[in-house]
């Protein structure tokens, strides 16, 4: 691997025997490109080598096109070009394979007058029949651009091959692009069995008949910069495309959650990918519950019709980024969002800060309407796909066990509901860090105090402004209140 100081410090023979390579058999290219430097990124460079190709006149250009191989051919090509090609599986086609590539190959070149050209990198060989066939029926102008395309991508790959910008120092700076609202439903996946029972909740897994996520997908990357700069589109992936990518990999998901599908479909972008440097994928569950169904006179659960539920919601979210070839996830949770729970008694807010600012009487017993939103991460983030499904903590458990929690806690604050609920779900599942909460009290407005025969009353919705918290449970908390909690068993039975 060369750094952009190798680059730039090298005579033009090495540079150009360096880099001779990245468009095939056109060290010209290279050659040209020692009287740009210095580089000051890799994007820098692929900049100004594909604009060196962009400058040159038509017939150069075409020259440079009918140096590539025909994919799938077993004719003598370049290195870099027999391994893209074996990585797309063109390496091993079958016999009556080749002979098809081999016939649409002659078809295309006979139509346009130079090769079908692809940037192959994260493709398989059915993507590329696909791709070869629907681009027969271009016209010639835009396949001869289409094919430019295609060379500046596979030379931005073969840079990235050979260039590390480790050490480098860069302007940060806010980039990122991408696709919001990418809805994919999926019926008959893997059904996630195996999960570990808890006392709180008869959450036993699910069936995943049907499966519905709203997926956001935001990439970034240096390479993307000349796309703002200059308005040069050559390695931009169309948001639509990502709305493809993330709806057809649901299909091959093998897997059966959530944070599983993204982990899967965030590999599989930067794999596809090479420029991308990081992507963040946020999937909202949409959830279905199964109807009633009467069948052999007795009332029994459907397992073909499901309604869509609309209370809380389940979210995942995974970041991603490329280090060299390796892809690191920097961060991952789950959560459940807008959690709405009503306790009607059993609550109390006394003992609070009284002034002259104070106007809220205290009150020893009270309805309490929350909304949370909890968050927990995994101290491996390998048990948040389930590979493990005992290991694996389903946001159906952390509802009930918020629930419980409620039901059985004596409230003074919604500050110490919030610690218990964080405290009880560190319990249950010690493969956890910690448990981030952001709540608020939506507790009604009383209109009738009193109601003549019965204990109840009449409330309205509060007025603005609600009151909200942000609290972490840690496992440290966790262990305190376990401890508190033995002690106070040794003291009962002294």
């Amino acid at each position: 691997m060369f750094t952009m100081d190798d680059l730039n410090q090298m005579d033009t023979q090495t540079l150009t025997d360096t880099l001779g390579s990245i468009f095939e058999h056109s060290s010209w290219i290279a050659e040209r490109s020692a009287a740009l430097r210095p580089f000051s990124s890799l994007s820098d460079l692929h900049r100004k080598m594909t604009g060196i190709v962009k400058a040159a006149d038509r017939e150069t250009q075409l020259d440079l096109i009918k140096k590539h191989p025909r994919l799938g051919t077993k004719k003598t090509m370049s290195g870099d070009s027999v391994r893209e090609q074996q990585n797309a599986g063109l390496g091993k086609l079958e016999q009556q394979e080749y002979e098809e590539f081999l016939m649409l190959n002659e078809h295309y070149y006979d139509r346009f007058g130079f090769p079908f050209i692809l940037a192959v990198k994260g493709k398989t060989k059915q993507d590329i029949h696909q791709a070869l066939l629907a681009r027969l029926e271009s016209e010639r102008e835009t396949e001869f651009q289409q094919a430019l395309i295609e060379i500046y991508r596979i030379a931005r790959f073969r840079l990235a091959d050979i260039i590390t910008e480790k050490g480098e120092t860069q302007m940060k700076r806010t980039m990122s692009y991408g696709k919001g609202n990418v809805f994919a439903y999926r019926t008959f996946l893997k059904p996630l069995t195996g999960v570990k029972q808890i006392p709180e909740s008869s959450f036993a897994g699910r069936s995943n008949t049907i499966v519905g996520v709203d997926v956001t997908c935001e990439i970034g990357g240096e390479a993307f910069l000349p796309s703002f700069t200059d308005g040069d589109n050559t390695l931009v992936v169309a948001t639509d495309s990502m709305k493809n990518f993330i709806q057809r990999h649901l299909a091959s998901y093998e897997g059966t959650t959530t944070e599983g599908f993204l982990h899967y479909v965030a590999h599989r972008f930067l794999d596809t990918y090479s420029h991308m440097d990081t992507i963040t994928l946020t999937g909202e569950d949409i959830p279905f519950e199964a109807m009633p169904a009467y069948e052999e006179k007795e009332l029994s659960t459907s397992r073909l019709v499901f309604r869509r539920s609309r209370n809380e919601r389940s979210r995942s979210v995974l970041k991603a980024e490329r280090s060299g070839n390796t892809i690191t996830i920097t961060e991952q949770y789950s959560e459940i969002m807008d959690l709405q729970l009503v306790k009607v008694s059993g609550n109390s807010f006394v003992g609070f800060i009284r002034d002259e600012y104070t106007t809220l009487p205290e009150d020893g017993n009270r309805p309490l309407f929350v909304y949370l939103n909890i968050s927990w991460q995994y101290e491996n983030t390998n048990d948040a796909y389930a590979f493990d499904p005992a290991r694996y903590v389903a946001a159906e458990q952390v509802r009930d066990l918020a629930s419980t929690v409620f039901h059985e806690l004596e409230t003074p604050s919604i500050q110490n509901l919030i610690y218990h609920i964080g405290c009880r779900i560190l319990a249950r599942f010690p493969q956890l860090t910690d448990v981030s909460f952001q709540s608020q009290n939506h507790t009604w407005d009383t209109v009738v105090e009193e109601i003549p025969g019965s204990k109840g009353k009449v409330y309205t919705e509060p007025r603005p402004p609600y009151g909200f918290q942000y609290f972490t449970v840690t496992r440290e908390d966790a262990e305190k209140e376990k401890q508190k909690a033995a002690e106070k068993c040794r003291s009962l039975k002294a």
